[in-house]
């Protein structure tokens, strides 16, 4: 692109009041939040910003990642400061790199993203809790989504997580780790005795994909499938009849990206 220089940013947001990332008429995303402020800090300065991918509204994330391709060099530190001191309360830039690199591209450089989705059951939340992790009012059994999660590792065939998949969409992918833990990342008073948070890290991932396989395993912690469906649901001639179960929005979080050959 025909600008002086590029930056890598890394930055946070709640995603809680957004509609996704991508900018979208009327509607206020995160995209359009950014730039609205960025065009206040850098007034009267060409600019142009890409994401590193889409995330659907009310999806958070702790490790975002941006392309900011500018006419006039940043003071890092000062860039920083005047971006979190006008930027909404749910936004924050946390690092700044500058991209010596000039054919590096945020959508195509080779990368890893681990998402997390945060969960409890058994009871109704606090109603603070909305914003962080979906409360679940039926039991599960944990111990067999725990023993579930694992099976999505690998490569497989995940035309049955995904939505409305093209003839074009490449259904196998890899994922590097899937598995369940106890929460103790994300805490606060208002939060239930126990929650859980499914980690799940890939080079990429296609449209719904993580809701989908967390919605998989609460309906195998509730007992309407069983491992040997989940099995048979990533197999690339199956014939099942699958329940599409996507999990709500607002507890999944893309934790981090890593760029490979990019500090």
């Amino acid at each position: 692109m025909n600008y002086n220089y590029a930056y890598l940013v890394r930055f946070q947001y709640l995603g809680f009041r957004f509609h996704g990332w991508q900018k979208q008429p009327d509607l206020k995303t995160v995209h359009w939040a950014l730039d609205k402020t960025l065009k206040f800090v850098c007034k009267g300065i060409r600019f142009k910003t890409i994401g590193v991918g889409r995330t659907d509204a009310k999806v958070s994330s702790t490790n975002y990642a941006y392309q900011l391709f500018i006419d006039e060099s940043i003071t890092i530190e000062n860039f920083i400061e005047d971006f979190n001191r006008n930027s909404p309360a749910d936004i924050r830039v946390v690092e700044i790199t500058r991209i010596e690199d000039e054919s590096f591209n945020i959508i195509q450089h080779p990368k890893i993203k681990e998402y997390r989705y945060y969960f409890s059951f058994g009871e109704k939340n606090h109603p603070y809790c909305a914003p962080f992790l979906v409360g679940i009012l039926d039991e599960l059994n944990i111990e067999l989504m725990i023993e579930g999660a694992r099976l999505f590792e690998g490569l497989h065939n995940f035309k049955n997580y995904c939505t409305k998949p093209s003839k074009e969409t490449k259904v196998t992918r890899t994922i590097d780790a899937c598995y369940i833990e106890e929460n103790t990342e994300i805490t606060a008073s208002f939060f239930p005795k126990k929650s859980y948070v499914l980690i799940i890290r890939g080079q990429g991932f296609l449209r719904n994909q993580i809701r989908l396989i967390m919605g998989a395993l609460i309906e195998l912690g509730k007992g309407n499938y069983d491992l040997e469906f989940i099995k048979k649901s990533l197999q690339p001639d199956n014939q099942i009849e699958f329940l599409k179960t996507i999990a709500p929005a607002s507890g999944l979080h893309l934790h981090a990206i890593k760029f490979s050959n990019f500090s």
